[in-house]
């Protein structure tokens, strides 16, 4: 087994843990999530029930404040007649004082024909003496009531001013505070409940707990609240037995919303790491492959400069001593290509000089040593499509290498037989170059496999050639290159870009 098919299993492996570890903790906090939910609900649905329950209260009370209202009221209407039967009898004026002084629930004041108080029952005993006090009270009264007129003697008048009881008007205190208390406790809720209250309409807010009250005046954002709230929970019906109604509406706690996003988030944040964590992994390995990659070249470089400076002493004597030309000539071509091999290693790591330069003279000159060392079964092809002359960035000696690693697989993949083309399109801003053999082809899941270090289908081979490959185009060339198509038994077409 090979170590990409190892390095496959292990992916698969590792994927399915993580996958495992993170739909346990998923389920695991959902489960947590549902019982909190749960929860949460309940505690809702007891406040729903609690406020149902006070609303019940408050119109009970308001319902039996009305009947108190309306026997007050008659109490305070019978006094009021009796009042004025007893001033129609002129025989005995103190009794009418008498009636008005024993009266101790219904505040009164009697005034003369000018409109000044004489004297008052059942007002507030520490302003009795204020004649202001006085006065303002008699407006009010005469407002809710028309004062009982006291004839006294010849045509000489008193104003006897009355209004609801003093029981009546605590009850009605009392009353008032228990429905502001029922509003402020339905808005300022435990449960933390937003809740809007409204009037009847359903538009008009009477108060609201746990929403942004800016939000609340804006009409359209308040008509698409109150419709949401009504669509997950029937809203509470208030009616405090005076025939209006209002509504109370209410939807799951901010804390219960959050809870429905919360695995969510989780395996976003869980997801997030563990790319984090795979980017960061991923990027020590290439560095770490680069150190190798460098370190390599640079030490295949140093070993081979000193048997080559070597060779080159010795060809120099072999020559002195009578060596035949044709052989000297030959040698000569085999020490220049180890110094050309020398030269590219040594580039390796650093940072190389592009040139513009002719392409097609480049692949001329790759191709024509490439064939002389290669089977006449292999037909080789440039297409420049017309073009005599294309200019690009190069290194030459670096993309000479290139072309000679291309074509040395196209060559063992053909068993030495078939035809190799390169062609070149020539654009704007890119050249393409394509290298199309008719080999046995590339399965597409090995697309990009192909390019790693180490991989190989020969029986002997490092598998550094197209990794290499790709590291002199992508990294020093700035370009690209990958398979652009194949099929089995068919061939393979490899496509390079670079930048014109």
């Amino acid at each position: 087994m090979s170590i990409y098919s190892q390095k496959q299993q292990w992916k698969l492996w590792l994927l399915l843990a993580a996958v495992v570890i993170v739909g346990v903790s998923l389920w695991y906090t959902n489960t947590l999530v549902n019982k909190i939910a749960k929860e949460e609900r309940r505690k809702v649905k007891l406040w729903a029930d609690a406020v149902q329950k006070k609303a019940n209260l408050v119109k009970y009370t308001n319902e039996l404040f009305n009947k108190i209202k309306i026997d007050e009221r008659k109490k305070v209407e019978l006094w009021a007649e009796a009042t004025k039967q007893l001033s129609k009898d002129l025989s005995d004026y103190g009794f009418v004082l008498k009636v008005v002084s024993d009266n101790t629930t219904v505040p009164v004041i009697l005034a003369d024909e000018s409109g000044t108080p004489i004297t008052s029952r059942n007002l507030d005993p520490a302003k009795e003496k204020d004649k202001a006090y006085l006065l303002q009270q008699m407006e009010i009264m005469r407002k809710m009531q028309e004062p009982i007129e006291i004839n006294i003697y010849k045509g000489q008048k008193n104003y006897l001013y009355y209004q609801d009881s003093k029981l009546f008007s605590e009850l009605k205190n009392v009353l008032d505070d228990l429905v502001k208390s029922f509003i402020s406790e339905v808005a300022v809720n435990s449960a933390s409940v937003p809740v809007i209250y409204t009037d009847s309409t359903k538009l008009t807010v009477i108060a609201s707990g746990n929403i942004d009250s800016l939000k609340i005046k804006d009409t359209v954002y308040l008509k698409s609240t109150i419709t949401d709230m009504a669509a997950h929970n029937q809203p509470i019906e208030v009616e405090f037995g005076d025939g209006s109604k209002s509504y109370i509406f209410y939807q799951e706690s901010m804390l219960l919303t959050q809870l429905k996003y919360y695995p969510f988030v989780m395996f976003g944040i869980v997801g997030l790491f563990l790319l984090i964590a795979y980017l960061l992994f991923s990027t020590a390995r290439k560095v770490e492959q680069n150190q190798v990659w460098v370190g390599m070249a640079k030490e295949t470089a140093h070993q081979l400069g000193t048997p080559l400076s070597s060779l080159i002493a010795w060809l120099e004597y072999l020559k002195s001593n009578g060596l035949a030309q044709d052989t000297a000539v030959e040698i000569e071509k085999d020490i220049k290509r180890l110094e050309t091999i020398t030269e590219r290693f040594s580039k390796i790591g650093s940072t190389p000089k592009l040139d513009k330069v002719d392409l097609v003279g480049v692949l001329n000159e790759a191709v024509n040593y490439i064939k002389l060392r290669t089977s006449k079964n292999v037909v080789f092809k440039i297409d420049t499509g017309n073009q005599k002359e294309v200019i690009a960035q190069l290194n030459t000696p670096l993309f000479e290498w290139v072309i000679e690693n291309l074509c040395k697989n196209a060559v063992d993949a053909m068993s030495g037989s078939g035809s190799i083309t390169i062609s070149i399109t020539d654009q704007t801003q890119f050249v393409y170059i394509d290298i199309t053999d008719t080999g046995k082809g590339i399965p597409k899941s090995k697309y990009k496999t192909v390019f790693e270090p180490g991989y190989t289908t020969k029986r002997r081979g490092w598998g550094l050639g197209l990794s290499l490959t790709k590291r002199i185009i992508e990294n020093y060339h700035s370009g690209k290159i990958f398979v652009k198509s194949s099929e089995i038994d068919k061939g393979t077409t490899f496509r390079i870009v670079l930048n014109k």
